[in-house]
């Protein structure tokens, strides 16, 4: 092993997805000599494991449901997918696992990239071990960044890893359809790659521990997905537990914990996530190793002045745009704090303050139908102490949602906060619902009064005039 010369930076980051990306764009903006760190494929996980390779899969399945529910168009898609060709289409939105393109942006944004494994060494410092061996340090003037996300967490079952269960990485970069699939959990990853793995042919069967899909969703959120995977062929059993796998011959046999043994080809555990910092030297900083990061509203780690966390392993809200919103203002406060600034601009709802994490996350469900939300449920309303009343609205009263498709069903619920007139949280279902969302989050994040959303006036005949059909039950 050979030690390079130490080389000073004004920010490293630790990680290059999107979040550590964006940490970068915003210090090279700033002015900030920028190093950006990556062990992996610069993009990191959504571009090449999560986002972009499953969104890829689901889009031909939702626009051959959407094109059912249309006289002229139904008998024209009776067929089956062309699964080989969804698979290409998924390879090519991945780059085909290569990344060429993003580390052309990293290069033209100023930053320079250092592929290895990246570890805190000390207060300000990062080492970087490279596929030869060879180390690089690296030390950071004003900040260090951890933008390194998390993986899949798998439950502790014995010969569990003799199975060769599938985690979302594996389902989302499969290269053919399995004949059985056993999906376990309820949550996103679970209700997509279920939808996913149907359409293309696979006979599912989701396992839930819990009452129902999408627990931190309205509860008809889960389901109005979980009835329509159902009727889709998919076989969902809530309260449902695995207490052991065992792979024999090819075949995944789990059994419940009835002692129900269930066979198929493959098993995909989607049961949680884990911060990636369990080596990233957290402990030569005084921090435990493989713990998630808790940061201030400027995405600074609690107890530091140089070190900041954006993204997953901070655990505030597990997905990519957030994670990009979190990086934004992290890395829009290193600059203002590298030039002096007193970061007046704090308080909530500020730019550099990461106040959406609180109040108006957005989050979308990309099954059929689609599950939208942001902000708060009524649940989560209420153990705040708000106090709020639900507007509830079926999505097929509206004109725009019929000329969508026959048969249309969704639903929409805004939370209202009686007290302060603004809304606390939206919520959508339904077939085309995702696109709706942005509105919402407006709304929310804007904390526009109610009497103020009767003059934003939805066009004639869309989907969005449910607006209009929800502020007109809330009216009376």
């Amino acid at each position: 092993m050979t030690e390079t010369e130490t080389i000073a930076y004004d920010v490293v980051v630790l990680g290059a997805g999107p979040v550590g990306e964006n940490v970068a764009d915003r210090t090279r903006a700033a002015g900030l000599s920028t190093a950006i760190v990556e062990s992996e494929l610069v993009g990191g996980e959504c571009s090449y494991w999560a986002c972009m390779p499953s969104k890829a899969l689901l889009r031909p399945v939702i626009a051959r449901a959407d094109a059912r529910r249309l006289p002229g168009l139904r008998q024209a898609v009776g067929g089956p997918l062309d699964a080989a060709a969804v698979l290409a289409r998924r390879d090519d939105y991945t780059s085909h696992w290569h990344d060429d393109g993003q580390v052309a942006w990293v290069e033209g944004i100023g930053a320079d990239l250092y592929r290895g494994h990246g570890r805190l060494a000390g207060e300000r410092t990062v080492t970087v071990t490279g596929a030869d061996g060879r180390v690089t340090t690296l030390t950071a003037r004003h900040a260090v960044a951890v933008c390194t996300g998390t993986r899949a967490q798998l439950p502790d079952l014995p010969g569990l890893a003799d199975v060769r269960p599938w985690t979302s990485r594996e389902a989302t970069s499969a290269k053919e359809v399995p004949g059985r699939l056993l999906v376990v959990g309820g949550g996103v990853v679970a209700t997509e790659m279920a939808t996913v793995f149907q359409a293309l042919g696979s006979q599912v069967t989701v396992l839930v521990r819990g009452k129902g899909l999408l627990p931190r969703m309205e509860p008809f959120a889960g389901e109005l997905v979980a009835e329509a995977l159902t009727e889709a062929g998919a076989d969902i059993r809530t309260g449902t537990s695995v207490e052991s796998v065992s792979r024999d011959d090819g075949t995944v046999v789990a059994v419940t914990g009835t002692g129900e043994r269930l066979e198929a080809d493959e098993i995909l555990f989607a049961t949680g996530r884990a911060p990636r910092t369990d080596d990233i030297g957290l402990e030569s900083v005084g921090l435990e190793p493989g713990s998630w990061l808790t940061v201030d509203d400027t995405l600074r780690v609690e107890g530091t002045d140089w070190l900041y966390a954006c993204g997953d392993v901070n655990r505030r809200a597990l997905l990519t745009h957030q994670g990009k919103y979190q990086a934004r203002i992290a890395g829009d406060a290193i600059g203002a704090r590298a030039a002096g600034d007193p970061l007046v601009r704090t308080a909530p709802w500020g730019p550099h303050a990461a106040t959406a994490d609180h109040h108006a996350v957005p989050q979308v469900v990309f099954t059929d139908p689609e599950a939208a939300a942001v902000g708060l449920s009524l649940a989560e309303a209420e153990q705040a102490g708000h106090r709020v009343r639900a507007v509830d609205v079926e999505l097929s009263s509206v004109a725009g949602a019929g000329l969508y498709g026959d048969g249309y069903r969704g639903r929409a619920r805004m939370v209202v906060d009686l007290d302060e007139g603004i809304l606390r949280g939206v919520t959508f279902v339904g077939p085309g619902v995702g696109e709706l969302l942005h509105s919402a989050s407006v709304a929310v994040a804007g904390q526009i009064p109610v009497y103020r959303l009767w003059h934003a006036v939805p066009s004639y005949p869309t989907i969005s005039e449910v607006w209009l059909r929800l502020l007109e039950a809330y009216r009376g």
